[in-house]
This record gives C-alpha cells, sequence and structure tokens, in this order.
C-alpha cells in the first residue's frame, strides 16, 4: 500500500511554475521542491526568479532554473516550454499561477490596453502554456496542470471586473483541457480568496487585524494553499481531473 508520503513523492518529476518568485508561486515552488520534483520558476523579472531559484536550491538541493516569461506573449510562453524540455528532458507538472489584477477608477474607465493585458495574463498565456505542455505530457508520461484562478471568479466584483472575467475563463479552460487530455494528463483549478500577498496590500487589513469580511477572521497566507497544489501534482489526486476548488476561507460560502 502506498503511503501518504510515497503519493506526493515528486522524485524525477519536473515542474513549471509561473508567477514563482513570489506569493502564492513561491510558495508552490518551495513545497514542489521539497517533494522532490526540479522546477522551472519563471516571471517576468529575472533577478526574481533567480533569487528564488537560489534560494530553493539551497534549501531543498533540488535543481531550480529561472526563466525570465511575459506569459501574456505566446511567443515566449513557447520558449519558456521549449527551454525547460531542453535542459531537463521532460515535463510533468505545470503551475500556471502568473496573473494581474490592475486597479482602475471605475468601469468606464477601462482602456482597452488594460482589458487586452489582464486577459492576456490571466487567460491567452495559461491556454498556450497548458495546451503546449499537455501535448507533451500527452505524448510522454502523462502529467498534471494547476491552474491558480480566484474566488472573485464565481462572485464577481465591480473592483475587479475584467481580472474575474478572465478567471472565469481559466475556470471553463480547467474543464475544457482535463476532457481534452485525459486520460494520461490531469487538469485542475485552484480558487484562492483572500490571501496575504504583495499583490493584497493596497487593501488587505493589517497584519493581526480581523478580517471581518471573511468567516474565518483572518488572511490566508501562501503557504496555506501551497499543499494543495503539490497534492493536485501529485499521484494521490490520481482519480482528480477537472476539479474546481476553493481556498478562501469560506468568503464564497458567505456570498
Amino acid at each position: 500500500m502506498n503511503t501518504l508520503a510515497s503519493l506526493h513523492d515528486l522524485t524525477g518529476k519536473v515542474a513549471v511554475v509561473t508567477g514563482g518568485s513570489r506569493g502564492i508561486g513561491r510558495a508552490i515552488v518551495q513545497i514542489l521542491a521539497e517533494a522532490g520534483a526540479d522546477v522551472v520558476v519563471a516571471s517576468r523579472k529575472f533577478d526574481a526568479c533567480e533569487a528564488t531559484a537560489e534560494e530553493v536550491m539551497a534549501s531543498t538541493g533540488r535543481k531550480v532554473l529561472p526563466v525570465a516569461c511575459h506569459v501574456g506573449r505566446w511567443d515566449e510562453c513557447d520558449a519558456l516550454v521549449d527551454r525547460t524540455l531542453e535542459h531537463f528532458g521532460r515535463l510533468d507538472v505545470l503551475v500556471n499561477n502568473a496573473g494581474m489584477s490592475p486597479l482602475y477608477e471605475n468601469l468606464a474607465s477601462i482602456s482597452e490596453d488594460l482589458y487586452d493585458k489582464t486577459f492576456a495574463v490571466n487567460l491567452k498565456g495559461p491556454f498556450r502554456l497548458a495546451v503546449r505542455a499537455a501535448t507533451h505530457m500527452a505524448e510522454h508520461d502523462g502529467g498534471s496542470i494547476v491552474n491558480v484562478g480566484t474566488a472573485g471568479s464565481l462572485t464577481a466584483s465591480t473592483r475587479e471586473l475584467p481580472y474575474a472575467c478572465a478567471k472565469a475563463g481559466l475556470n471553463a479552460l480547467t474543464v475544457g483541457l482535463a476532457d481534452a487530455y485525459a486520460p494520461k494528463v490531469r487538469v485542475n483549478a485552484i480558487l484562492p480568496g483572500p490571501f496575504r500577498t504583495d499583490l493584497s496590500k493596497a487593501w488587505a487589513p493589517a497584519e493581526g487585524e480581523d478580517a471581518a469580511f471573511v468567516p474565518l477572521r483572518r488572511m490566508g497566507r501562501p503557504q496555506e494553499v501551497a499543499p494543495l497544489a503539490l497534492h493536485l501534482a501529485s499521484e494521490a489526486s490520481s482519480f482528480t481531473t477537472g476539479a474546481i476548488i476553493r481556498v478562501d476561507g469560506g468568503v464564497t460560502r458567505k456570498v
């Protein structure tokens, strides 16, 4: 019988994590490496990727490759997959974590450029990366794709409407890809709610303050969603695909 540790063991696997240099992505990079995976850390800023790679290699002993990639551009998405295969010779796990949620004054002030950039990073890029990765996985040893969306895609707010719409598209993409690339590739989505990251500093209550809008009365921490990403990336979730899982402290259920 497989043990819990063996089910989550990623030794010999290669994972790509976009937006992997900070926040939730950084926590996912760490836990995948701790589980034995070699990891590609991707984000727009190479210096941040390189710093993360050095930290994770030092703490886990795994190989970590930093790659600069703007996921809103298909040529850079293709280059990320190609670089991974050239360097490691395989690709077993893709975590589409990169995202952007730009601020705006009101809905009428949203420019076409802001709208297009939001959809490019949150939906267009993940589509291209997932298709490229899943095609490779299906032709080889199989694999797992984890899309990181937002609980806001289920309860869209005027404050982040283009972002929520793009992430709602990511939910649909998750279900569609799960069907398209079964049985060798599993595709699932995590929908974080109010987590304490760099992106939440503009609106989140201060550390230690009560978050009254959250049933659990506080903001989440990136380390509290990373174990779910590991679960979905590993054989522990071998009968889970097309799932969309909220991790939001109960906010969505409350609305």
